[in-house]
């Protein structure tokens, strides 16, 4: 069966198509990175100009979410995006969809970056591009921490967790009442937003997608807003969301007056309770990231992957295509 590849700017355009729409729903689709909501967020508030590649066979599509930005073509996903991926509809024949788009993108570019890939989607989206004449460098950028719950209860699992963090919950969290709101709550989410602007974190890069997202995810029952509370004064807040048997950590944030208590340590605890106990999760995923307190909660890492694509015989390519040999010979050179 022949296969058409066509492109869409316009988001609208592709709400409108059905059977597009439906592939990029909450009912096929159980992460929210992967949804037309999610793109349709960061082109409203985030400054992102999607561009989505789009290969159909019959019933068959592979969706590969790009964006344009300042003259490069890369992943359409930004920094609260755990990872990206291309989207395919089920039993579809991947390796010809991903071949139709890579054979005719050069029509449209002649360098493409995705970042944040799985490794099986990096692999089989480099050995399509290869086979299609693109140059495909593809090297681990992430860490993604997970726990796989394995039937376990809460109890089971913080009973395995490291001695100084049990200890620290036995020892401070009297010290705070946790709340955790499966709604959206106005207040509750203004004291997120005054608890991240007084705590470690950097300024925080899209506010209204935040609140648009969580606002979203609350309407659909899928949010976790967890709230710590001291002397009648909100010290910490994590925003987590749950579908698909896992919870996902988006945010999570304390006020640095109030570090001497450990809201952060027992607000964790509380919603990994609600997480695994009464949504039955069976995996927890962290983001990326190395911070040290992910360690402490989570048992597995997985790498996320950049791919870097370029096409070899356009001349504005070759002074990268010389550094990276260079790099390569380099890196050789040290080996030897």
């Amino acid at each position: 069966m022949a296969i058409a590849v066509t492109y869409h700017s316009d988001l609208k355009e592709v709400q409108s198509d059905a059977h597009l729409a439906a592939l990029l729903d909450d009912r096929a689709q159980s992460a929210p990175f992967d949804r037309l909501a999610w793109w349709q967020g960061l082109e409203a508030h985030c400054g992102m100009t999607p561009w989505l590649a789009v290969a159909r066979a019959g019933a068959a599509v592979a969706v590969l979410p790009l964006a344009r930005r300042e003259g490069r073509i890369e992943a359409l996903t930004n920094w609260y995006s755990f990872r990206f991926r291309p989207i395919v509809t089920p039993d579809a024949d991947t390796a010809a969809l991903f071949a139709a788009i890579a054979g005719d993108l050069p029509r449209h570019a002649g360098r493409i970056a995705l970042n944040g890939l799985p490794r099986a989607d990096a692999e089989a989206l480099a050995a399509a591009f290869r086979s299609a004449g693109w140059f495909a460098q593809s090297a681990a950028c992430d860490n993604n921490h997970i726990l796989h719950v394995n039937g376990r209860s809460y109890a089971d699992y913080l009973a395995a967790r490291p001695g100084p963090l049990r200890t620290t919950l036995k020892r401070k969290a009297s010290k705070v009442t946790c709340t955790i709101h499966t709604r959206f709550d106005r207040q509750a989410w203004t004291d997120y937003e005054s608890i991240y602007a007084e705590s470690w974190k950097p300024e925080e890069g899209s506010p209204a997608f935040l609140r648009a997202f969580a606002e979203a995810e609350g309407a659909a029952g899928r949010l976790r807003l967890g709230v710590a509370h001291a002397a009648g004064e909100a010290v910490a807040a994590q925003f987590w969301t749950v579908e698909g048997g896992t919870a996902f950590i988006h945010k999570l944030a304390h006020r640095e007056a109030a570090k001497p208590l450990s809201p952060g340590t027992s607000l964790s605890a509380a919603l990994f309770a609600q997480v695994i106990d009464r949504d039955r999760v069976a995996l927890v995923d962290f983001g990326t990231g190395d911070d040290g307190y992910k360690r402490d909660w989570m048992e597995e890492v997985r790498q996320r992957y950049r791919l870097d694509l370029v096409r070899p015989l356009r001349p504005a390519n070759w002074p990268y295509l010389a550094k990276r040999t260079l790099s390569r010979l380099a890196a050789r050179a040290q080996r030897g």
